[in-house]
């Protein structure tokens, strides 16, 4: 009994040793570190595709070789075609069939063909800071037996302008009637010759909407006023009061006056107040005197600011007078928050145009990558590209929980000016 047992012990002993020395192929070709993964799940997924038109034609023809009394199409071989993939166009063999002497379209092929994937795949390399001629750099290898379309790049250039043409049509015709905005926020910046206005609204919640944008040769109030119309043909309220956030430009103020009128509360941006009172300083007297209209600014007291803010005018008017004439020059337009009953947090983002700067520090960098601008329209099309791009990323403005407490402010300075009627409509 002994010797049987020390024998059945032994041969399960060299089953289990010859069961585990025998392979799967399917794992074998799946961990070969040689093979590539991807070129391997192409091939497979090509060969699925494949299978799954030669389904539609039987779906449409019936079963291969077997006899039916009505057919409602028939088999007509085959035809070159393509299939986005990963960017690009793959090359495959399409099977055709014809019914009633006409061409009959596979539904799983018109899914597969759809170009709208690869349109969006181009926009998005282009975006991210990917060049034309690397476009096909950028894409993943499906292996050495696969035929590619459509990486060129004059392909990705063509389906790059129609796609963000269609965007900046879509984006500067869009509606605004459904947004409660209480503050917009302006600002230019210079794309190659062209000057581009830019235009960003807070909403009661806080969000940020990116409404419109216009292009010219310089930041004048002709340019201002086109863009300020846009949005008033699309909707914006100009008939209550609204708190505007300026960069200190002077067509931008009389663009905004001209449309608005007294329901533009204007808020000239600090930071670039500060500049602009540097520019005409020696650096002797730049510390200082930063230092005091800083101190004004954040106060939290608009009569105390202005106290501060006359005293530096009246210290600089003798020596550096052009300095003094800057800062002097919208001094009651840069303590606007100072009036309004929020808190520093809210107060500082909109103190500045700090929120609409971050959106133009994205649209350079977006468009780094272009050496050649052939016209205005071709700005106006990556300016928009580039700023919904940046909308993605949006988020609330910082202090937005005190945004009931600027509504209400902004209501009844509306009461006060006679832009409402009622007490009720202030509640």
């Amino acid at each position: 009994m002994k010797k049987q047992s020390g024998i059945r012990r032994t041969s399960r002993q060299e089953r289990s040793r010859g069961s585990s020395q025998r392979s799967n192929p399917l794992a074998e070709v799946l961990v070969d570190p040689k093979g590539d993964l991807l070129a391997l799940v192409v091939e497979t997924g090509l060969q699925v595709v494949h299978q799954l038109l030669e389904q539609d034609r039987d779906t449409l023809c019936g079963p291969r070789y077997r006899h039916q009394r009505v057919r409602r199409g028939v088999r007509s071989g085959t035809v070159p075609s393509a299939v986005v993939l990963g960017g690009r166009k793959v090359a495959i063999r399409r099977p055709r069939v014809r019914i009633a002497g006409q061409e009959a379209s596979l539904p799983t092929f018109r899914a597969l063909a759809a170009t709208d994937p690869l349109t969006q795949r181009a926009v998005e390399q282009m975006l991210v800071g990917v060049a034309t001629r690397r476009y096909t750099r950028s894409l993943e290898s499906l292996g050495s037996g696969v035929v590619v379309r459509g990486t060129s790049k004059s392909a990705v250039s063509r389906r790059f302008v129609a796609q963000t043409a269609a965007q900046l049509e879509t984006w500067r015709t869009r509606p605004l009637e459904t947004l409660d905005l209480v503050a917009l926020f302006i600002d230019g910046v210079m794309f190659a010759d062209q000057c581009v206005i830019v235009a960003l609204g807070v909403d009661a919640t806080g969000r940020k909407h990116p409404l419109g944008l216009w292009s010219g040769s310089t930041e004048n109030a002709g340019v201002c006023q086109v863009l300020l119309a846009n949005l008033h043909e699309r909707g914006l309220r100009t008939d209550q009061s609204l708190l505007v956030v300026l960069d200190g430009s002077k067509a931008l103020r009389k663009a905004v006056r001209e449309l608005f009128g007294p329901a533009a509360w204007v808020q000239r941006c600090q930071v670039h107040k500060i500049r602009n009172v540097m520019a005409h300083l020696p650096k002797t007297q730049q510390a200082r005197v930063r230092g005091l209209m800083q101190r004004a600014y954040t106060s939290g007291d608009g009569a105390q600011a202005r106290r501060i803010l006359s005293g530096v005018i009246r210290q600089l008017d003798a020596s550096y007078p052009t300095a003094a004439a800057s800062l002097e020059e919208g001094l009651d337009e840069t303590l606007t928050v100072l009036q309004l009953p929020i808190a520093d947090r809210l107060r500082r983002s909109l103190a500045t145009t700090n929120a609409i700067e971050n959106v133009i520090g994205h649209l350079r960098y977006v468009h780094h990558n272009v050496k050649r601008w052939r016209n205005g329209r071709m700005v106006l099309r990556w300016a928009a590209a580039g700023f919904q791009e940046a909308a993605k990323g949006f988020r609330k403005i910082k202090g937005c929980t005190e945004l009931p407490r600027l509504v209400a402010a902004l209501r009844t300075r509306d009461h006060q000016l006679g832009l409402i009627a009622t007490q009720a409509e202030v509640a």
